[in-house]
């Protein structure tokens, strides 16, 4: 009877470390909100054991709100069982329509200039009192955004510098912007011995250029989404501050190819200087704007809810030579839903004995290359794995499309505000 009792106990407390981790695992690794459409209107199974009970039964509905204009949706708390009946955690889950974009793997050129003027480093001033940095000792940081001076807007390097070689030594307020956060600091600005002008001993930057991939277009709205990652300053490491940005037609013609321990490289040119569209959102999930004209010829795809991707084959569209975009095999490793990896959400590989023997793998300049999967837009390439060029990151297209922040794109995707 005793080991009769011992077996239970020992069969009950394995059972309580199952759930326990069960729940824990719930808890870091699975997400707060899924989406739903319309074709889509079953059961979330997240796995072989774990689902999302009771989707099955609610119908979609878009009421159209004429204050605003924006699709209302559904959406209620639901929970996430392990064999169809022991709760593990409740889930948001919202009911949107099918929704279609224009994948398209073709590179863009970005100018993008900044909100204020970014600190990408302090150094000293050499002036008769000594060398300092009257930056630095006003509490001005690297990554720091320079708003104002003196309630003056600062909208390039030029405006900053007239204003400080005319100080005259005076005092001078700076409004500067950190971490979302704005403040005020005052400094004086030393007057270098060198050329006899005065300086506060930091280098800023106003704007910044590049080449990237194109992840979709929508030809309704003109809105794009691109990169899969937000575009961040050299030198900081920092989300750069967008005031405004234009987007120009870019040709690749040359390829740095991958290898361990150091990443290889897309190299294109802007093919003209005026602009074919606008960049309005520069954000962690991407970077969004208008195009003037669709510059893709593809088919629309459905986009993905992140519980429909799966480990397997996958192809993504990526230029590498000229403006159009080719297809390549890869194959999705792995998948993580949790959500404070905003960019890495998947693990692929790239297979395609065509793409590794030209680039090596993923390539700087393949962000934002769209990732096909059973017919779906199912992600965007968004990283390189530095020790093995074959390998990357990619993140989910759901995360890419609704988290636009785009007011007339969300109603495209009835997004409610």
């Amino acid at each position: 009877m005793k080991k009769f009792f011992r077996t239970l106990a020992v069969i009950y407390l394995v059972f309580f470390i199952l759930i326990l981790g069960l729940v824990t695992y719930g808890f870091y690794m699975l997400p707060n909100k899924y989406i739903v459409t319309n074709s889509l209107n079953k059961n979330i199974k997240i796995n072989n054991f774990l689902k999302v009970k009771n989707c099955s039964s609610l119908s979609f509905k878009n009421t159209t709100l004429p204050v605003d204009g924006i699709n209302s949706k559904s959406s209620e708390y639901k929970n996430i069982v392990f064999l169809d009946f022991i709760p593990i955690k409740k889930v948001n889950v919202e009911y949107c329509s099918d929704q279609k974009v224009f994948p398209c793997g073709t590179p863009f050129g970005v100018k993008i200039f900044t909100q204020g003027v970014l600190v990408v480093s302090t150094c000293d001033v050499k002036s008769e009192e000594g060398s300092f940095s009257p930056a630095k000792n006003s509490g001005i940081k690297k990554g720091d955004v320079i708003l104002k001076v003196n309630n003056v807007d600062i909208n390039t390097n030029d405006d900053l510098l007239k204003i400080v070689e005319n100080s005259d030594g005076k005092i001078l307020n700076f409004c500067i912007l950190r971490n979302n956060l704005k403040f005020n600091v005052d400094l004086k600005a030393a007057k270098n011995v060198l050329d006899e002008k005065y300086k506060i001993g930091a280098w800023v930057r106003d704007s910044s250029a590049g080449i990237g991939t194109l992840t979709f277009h929508d030809p309704e709205t003109n809105f794009f989404g691109g990169l899969g990652h937000g575009i961040c300053d050299i030198d900081t490491g920092d989300l750069l501050p967008l005031s405004h940005g234009d987007i120009v037609k870019a040709s690749i013609n040359g390829v740095i190819k991958g290898r361990k321990g150091v990443p290889g490289e897309l190299k294109g040119y802007f093919i003209e200087t005026e602009a074919i569209g606008k960049l309005l959102k520069n954000t962690d999930f991407g970077v969004y704007g208008t195009l003037k004209e669709s510059i893709v010829e593809t088919q629309p795809l459905a986009v993905a809810t992140k519980q429909e991707v799966k480990v397997g084959p996958a192809q993504i569209a990526t230029t590498l030579e000229g403006i159009a975009p080719k297809f390549y095999n890869i194959y999705i490793q792995s998948i993580n839903y949790n959500e404070d990896l905003t960019q890495k959400n998947m693990i692929i590989k790239t297979t395609d004995e065509s793409l590794n023997n030209k680039t090596g793998g993923i390539i700087q300049g393949m962000s934002g290359s769209p990732i096909i999967q059973d017919g779906k837009l199912v992600g965007a390439v968004t990283h390189v794995f530095v020790n093995d060029p074959s390998k990357g990151y990619a993140i989910f297209a759901e995360n890419m499309v609704y988290n636009s922040e785009l007011p007339t794109l969300n109603y495209k995707f009835n997004k409610a505000s």
